[in-house]
């Protein structure tokens, strides 16, 4: 208890003798014939052991935390064995030591009012230090997690332990939104009229063990052409799709077919104000199989508008089974959805079809998409498949040379009743999957999709 009292007697101190020091350091004539840079470098890194010792301060000058009453457990046992004892705490500006008082009786774990008291966590890192980790860890690897805490602040966090924290901070993801109660009609009719689900899947590079058991039974099968590259065509097998989804509102976009088609090539020349999405929500999962992402998203959707007021459209691009379990979801809950194609995955069939009529790259290719996308957006894409099946059988395309204009048309024709963009477009409801994609990127390539990442 001796070191704690001198402590307590001065706990600012060390932090004081650090600030003096360091203001006679900048008023030195060594620090004179530094460069500004290297000044700026010397404040971060001895103002981060400023602040850290001032943080030490702090937590000697609040004692080790003495209970005013007998300490008594959840199940009624009294604590009366009382010692002093110190643990670890790393902070954003480094590490620190908490002494606090103990209570304990035998064959059971102490018990630390000062730990309750300031709410540390259980492991040695601060909540601060955990939330940065978790912030760095969503934003690319580990690797560069720990670089960027090393970078930016005082700790110290190896990768093991990043990886660790970044996975318990996740835990509760699922339960948090569980636990949030459904919005009352006020507060749904304070959000745009238009909610918007959207979902689409990603694939995650995986280690074999981690792999669906249908995937690696494929993967263990297949008979590799080449020992040290794929040859053309073949596929490693080990990905996991990971299914991305977002849920959010927004206010409607009234459009033409042309406003579209101009924006696309770039020559709208009013500068226009789009409505952003509101409280957009984005999660991506590797575990849930795809049906059970589809119905999280339904549930949130649901949170947002439990009387069904909103328009409710689906953006999709098109995946079987994903519309399968969209159509079954919602018939299953009673709730009245408008799905729709997204437009940028009908344009890239279309520069496929182009091809077939065109050379790459020329002007006219890019004026035969336009007029049929023109079309489509127009509300007349079972049109524009017979003509261009009629196209390729006027020109006698042999069977090879039309195949893309043949799955377009049939890609046309299989998804019609989620192309009327003319109904979309005059209702102001978005057409594009831009969200979702963006998802994809944000939320699994960046992270996942780097080298050596699984």
């Amino acid at each position: 208890m001796q070191a704690h009292a001198v402590a307590d007697a001065n706990p600012f101190l060390p932090a004081r003798e650090h600030f003096e020091g360091l203001i006679a350091r900048l008023d030195g004539e060594e620090t004179r014939r530094m460069t500004h840079a290297d000044v700026e470098r010397l404040l971060q890194t001895e103002g981060t052991e400023l602040l850290r010792r001032l943080f030490q301060g702090h937590l000697d000058s609040r004692g080790v935390g003495e209970a005013a009453a007998p300490v008594v457990d959840a199940d009624g046992r009294a604590r009366t064995h009382a010692r002093v004892s110190e643990r670890p705490l790393v902070t954003v500006f480094g590490p620190v030591r908490l002494a606090r008082m103990g209570y304990g009786q035998r064959g059971v774990v102490s018990l630390y009012p000062r730990d309750a008291e300031l709410n540390v966590p259980w492991e040695i890192y601060s909540h601060g230090v955990r939330r940065q980790v978790a912030e760095e860890a969503a934003r690319g690897s580990f690797d560069e997690a720990v670089k960027a805490i090393d970078r930016t602040t005082g700790a110290e966090v190896a990768k093991r332990q990043v990886e660790q924290s970044a996975a318990r901070a996740a835990t509760d993801f699922d339960a948090f939104y569980e636990s949030r109660a459904a919005a009352t009609p006020t507060e749904a009719a304070e959000t745009a009229p238009i909610l918007v689900l959207t979902t689409d899947g990603k694939g995650v590079v995986m280690r074999p063990e981690a792999l669906r058991e249908a995937t690696r039974m494929a993967a263990g099968k297949r008979q590799r052409k080449l020992r040290k590259r794929l040859a053309k065509g073949e596929k490693t097998a080990t990905r996991r799709m990971a299914t991305v989804a977002s849920v959010y509102t927004i206010a409607p976009f009234y459009r033409t077919p042309e406003d579209i088609v101009r924006d696309l090539d770039g020559d709208s020349r009013e500068a226009v104000t789009r409505p952003r999405p509101e409280n957009k929500r984005v999660w991506a999962s590797v575990s849930k199989e795809q049906a059970d992402v589809i119905e999280d998203m339904f549930d949130e959707a649901d949170r947002r508008d439990p009387e069904h007021r909103k328009a409710w459209v689906v953006l999709v691009d098109g995946n079987e089974t994903q519309l399968r379990l969209i159509n079954e979801t919602a018939q299953r809950r009673g709730v009245q959805v408008s799905i729709v194609l997204d437009v940028i995955h009908v344009i890239e069939y279309l520069w496929e079809a182009a091809y077939c009529f065109h050379a790459e790259g020329t002007p006219d290719a890019e004026e035969w998409i336009t007029a049929r996308l023109l079309e489509i957006l127009r509300g007349k894409s079972s049109d524009v498949a017979a003509g261009i099946r009629r196209s390729a059988t006027l020109r006698e395309l042999p069977h090879d040379k039309r195949r893309a204009a043949d799955v377009c048309a049939d890609y046309l024709l299989k998804y019609r009743a989620h192309l009327d963009y003319h109904l979309s477009l005059a209702a102001g409801v978005p057409i594009a999957t831009g969200v979702i994609e963006g998802a994809c990127r944000h939320l699994v390539k960046d992270r996942m999709d780097i080298t050596g990442a699984r």
